[in-house]
């Protein structure tokens, strides 16, 4: 009994072993795909990250409510971001004037056409 389990243990051994020489590499499945990472020359198509306060979100409530969130920071209609008052909210865009000049942010940018 003892010479049998011995032959089964190094068995067991030889094709534990095999199958760790056949095993597969597994691909991160958080990592994008290998046809989306840009080659060195395709950075020209990519657009310059904007300057300036970003408008990330806007809110037009039922009652009267206009809300904008700039750089992470909410504002109602009437309040001063930055110095820069919140003068009108739209669905797409909200105004800040600052004196005499206005800056209109812009939520989604319009593509461009090529």
């Amino acid at each position: 009994m003892d010479e049998t389990m011995k032959r089964l243990f190094c068995t067991a051994l030889l094709l534990a072993g095999v199958g760790q020489v056949h095993a597969q590499t597994l691909v991160d499945p958080t990592q994008p795909p290998p046809e989306a990472r840009l080659s060195p020359g395709a950075s020209a198509d990519v657009p310059a990250a904007p300057r300036g306060p970003q408008l990330q979100s806007v809110l037009i409530g039922s009652r009267g409510r206009e809300v904008a969130v700039i750089d992470g920071q909410t504002v109602r209609k009437g309040e001063k971001f930055n110095g820069a008052v919140l003068v009108e909210v739209r669905k797409n865009q909200v105004v800040l004037q600052h004196g005499r000049n206005k800056q209109v942010l812009t939520l989604f940018t319009e593509p461009s056409a090529k």
